[in-house]
């Protein structure tokens, strides 16, 4: 009976051990998702060519917006479910978890269908030139047949977090990571299979992650599969999906804000520019990993509190939410400011049995790459209170504010800029448009985040 009721402690615990609680598994999950992501990268840099970097890079826009299909639904249904257990509502959070697996399978299946009809033509879409759309092709078309799986285990993992067991929330993102690492080696490395190596690793890793969300359901949670609650309530689908607007609208922008990175970076540069970002994407989710772990350790419990009435509990999780993660933050920033060079080496080889066009690209990479990562990181210490500030909104429910916040950065102002400063400064108009983005939307996030507090936190 403890375990069934151990979203209790939300309310109960210390805010700074809830949040180590909540925020440690999820960044051990994040890292090791985002470690895969960067072995995936290094295997297929070094074992097939940097151009394989910017296939997969192209693809990455669409297999993202359908995996936050399910991100979305999970967080923004979360928040409804984590309000329902914190005002004792079980039946509310049945009937939530239920519909949140219906509008999964549906949204992120028709999509995937979609998505494999017009595959020509998305390809092209997302940035891929003559040079590397065959590779492309081949890694879109194979995880693209695993995609919904991807999605559900998104969803799955968020409503984990949401029940207060974030330990099994870690285990679905570590198991799958582990998995597509081994894979990558076996199929790329041993079996020299190349790109449909790589694809198919991916594809196994979703299947991995499926199977552990489907068994935690089934003889862990608290929440209940049952037919019953997988039918659609109207009232209970617009509630979820007024909040899972607001993740699906930052995760559709970021998508788009990829799509325009690689066609601006292929018009004023060339696919090595585009293979430069894909080193770049994937620092940007492997070194904020406890930053992003904390927010996500920040949401159940502000949610929870703020439905239980708790006014000061939530106070006292933001600040101490900002706090954890800005440290965390200014870390990462030093590190990434004096090493640079020997983080984008990893990612390429320097192997004399690579022909010398091969080798020339790399040599290419390396002085690319470094100054562009130091600008992209340049105002990392100040984001926490984007991300915190967005959060916020999101986990007591009010959508409209939340899912502006959530898109000042990516949205109101790195697309415009991107569109803007390359015409003037070139590749690098590009890079230097993310530190200007991030101060931007830090500023206007804090001054609504302290607005909204003072107003309703008393």
């Amino acid at each position: 009976m403890a375990d069934q009721k151990r979203s209790s402690i939300l309310g109960t615990n210390s805010i700074s051990k809830l949040l180590v609680m909540q925020a440690v598994p999820a960044s051990i999950g994040i890292l090791v998702m985002s470690l895969n992501m960067i072995v995936d990268t290094i295997f297929v840099g070094r074992w097939i060519g940097p151009l394989a970097i910017s296939a997969i890079t192209v693809v990455i826009p669409v297999t993202f917006f359908i995996g936050a299909i399910g991100l979305s639904i999970g967080i923004g249904g979360s928040s409804v479910l984590s309000r329902a257990l914190g005002s004792g509502n079980e039946d509310k959070a049945h009937r939530v978890f239920g519909n949140q697996i219906t509008l999964t399978f549906l949204s992120s299946g028709l999509l995937a269908i979609i998505g494999l009809i017009f595959q020509d033509f998305f390809i092209e879409f997302f940035g891929a030139d003559e040079s590397f759309k065959d590779l492309a092709l081949i890694y879109y078309r194979i995880v693209m047949y695993g995609i919904v799986m991807l999605a559900m285990c998104m969803m799955g993992n968020n409503v984990i977090r949401a029940e207060g067991k974030p330990k099994f929330a870690m285990y679905a993102m570590m198991l799958p990571a582990i998995g597509n690492i081994f894979m990558d080696y076996i199929l790329i490395n041993v079996f020299d299979f190349g790109m449909e190596g790589a694809a198919w690793a991916t594809f196994i890793s979703y299947a991995i992650c499926f199977a552990f969300i489907l068994w935690f359901f089934i003889f862990k949670s608290e929440l209940r599969i049952t037919a019953s609650y997988l039918k659609l309530q109207k009232k209970l689908v617009t509630e979820i999906s007024s909040l899972s607007f607001v993740t699906l609208a930052r995760q559709a922008t970021i998508s788009v804000l990829t799509i325009l990175l690689n066609n601006v970076l292929i018009s004023v540069g060339d696919a090595l520019d585009v293979a430069s970002y894909g080193i770049i994407s994937r620092m940007l989710m492997f070194a904020l990993f406890p930053v992003i772990g904390v927010n996500q350790g920040f949401l159940p419990i502000a949610g929870y509190n703020y439905g239980a009435g708790y006014y000061q509990r939530v106070r006292e999780s933001i600040n101490t939410s900002i706090k954890y993660s800005g440290g965390l933050a200014l870390f990462i920033f030093t590190l990434i400011m004096i090493f640079p060079t020997d983080i984008v080496s990893i990612f390429i080889s320097n192997n004399e049995t690579l022909d010398a066009k091969t080798l020339a690209d790399n040599a290419e990479i390396l002085n690319r790459t470094p100054s562009a990562l130091r600008w992209v990181f340049a105002a990392t210490p100040i984001i926490a209170v984007q991300l915190i500030g967005a959060s916020y909104f999101q986990a007591i429910g009010k959508a409209v504010p939340a899912l502006l916040l959530s898109l000042t950065k990516q949205g109101f102002f790195l697309i415009p800029l991107i569109l803007i400063l390359p015409a003037f400064y070139g590749v690098w108009g590009v890079w230097i448009s993310f530190p200007i983005a991030d101060v931007l939307a830090t500023v206007v996030t804090g001054y609504y985040l302290n607005k909204e507090v003072r107003r309703t936190l008393r």
